[in-house]
């Protein structure tokens, strides 16, 4: 994310973020005990709500809490953020951890109130170099925990693979696992093989993608082939496309893996195609946040 926007939601408020507090013995704090949810803002509606807010709830029941908000209830905290914040194109970050302790102790004690979080910032958008010329990559070993269906806030694995890929000069690093493709640090992870789109089938080590579910919809517009099945490491490395799906990155192409360009060095038409549908489906996919 860029800056946060400066009004924050607290704990049932909103706030100005240079007041926002929170406990040092917050278990999110502590343990990385804690679950969040990131989600696009385009001109005022959620993109792919129901789906984020199913991954949230999901998420929770993983680490054994319970939601903590019904669908109308995120509705009222996303919008009163949004509003306060100017409206427009956002991108909007929740956090729920498990909440503050008089102790620290790994084992939760019951009745603990979950500390809520959320914060806005500009939503951020792919400049016309990385449209035309695409991005870089490289590939990182996937040392993460078992769970990486869960959107856990305990991100270490993520942002040491994220670093190598910044110390490479690179915006992504590519995970594999086993010599299996698995994902990207902060993103889903797709190939094209003769005009297949082809994408790593869902399982625990794989997050369940929100814009990885609006690629599979919009190929299907499209005409586009499409199926989930294991990448290994070697098919990775001779795509004739590689495309990064995130709800904060939107859809790119990756036209440079670990110094090698892909295929001819540019975005391909799979993934032109994709982008073009991207564009054209975000409000449709979207949900009106009340005023």
């Amino acid at each position: 994310m860029t800056l946060p926007l400066p009004v924050v939601w607290l704990d049932g408020r909103l706030l100005p973020l240079a007041e926002a507090k929170i406990s040092p013995l917050d278990r999110g704090f502590l343990f990385g005990d804690g679950v969040y949810e990131v989600l696009p803002i385009y001109r005022g509606r959620a993109y792919r709500l129901d789906a984020h807010l199913e991954r949230l709830d999901r998420s929770l029941r993983g680490i054994g809490m319970d939601p903590v908000l019904d669908r109308a209830g995120w509705i009222a905290v996303f919008s009163q953020l949004v509003q306060a914040n100017g409206g427009g194109d956002q991108l909007l970050y929740v956090q729920v951890t498990r909440g503050v302790e008089p102790e620290r102790n790994h084992v939760p004690q019951p009745g603990t109130r979950p500390t809520v979080f959320a914060c806005v910032a500009p939503l951020p958008m792919p400049g016309a170099e990385v449209l035309e010329r695409g991005t870089r990559a490289v590939t990182a070993a996937d040392l993460r925990w078992g769970r990486c269906d869960l959107k856990t806030i305990a991100l270490i694995g993520n942002v040491l693979a994220r670093s190598q890929a910044a110390t490479a000069g690179a915006s992504e690093a590519i995970l594999l696992r086993d010599g299996w493709l698995t994902e990207g640090s902060a993103s889903s992870a797709h190939i094209v093989v003769s005009g297949e789109l082809v994408t790593p089938p869902q399982s625990q080590r794989i997050l369940p993608g929100t814009t990885r579910g609006a690629i599979f919809e919009i190929a299907e517009r499209a005409g586009i082939a499409h199926r989930e099945r294991p990448v290994s490491e070697s098919e990775l490395r001779g795509a004739d496309e590689i495309i990064l799906a995130s709800a904060g990155g939107g859809i790119r192409a990756v036209t440079m893996l670990d110094g090698t360009p892909i295929s001819d060095g540019l975005p391909g038409p799979i993934f032109r195609l994709l982008y073009d549908g991207f564009l054209a489906t975000r409000l449709e996919f979207s949900t009106t946040l009340p005023a």
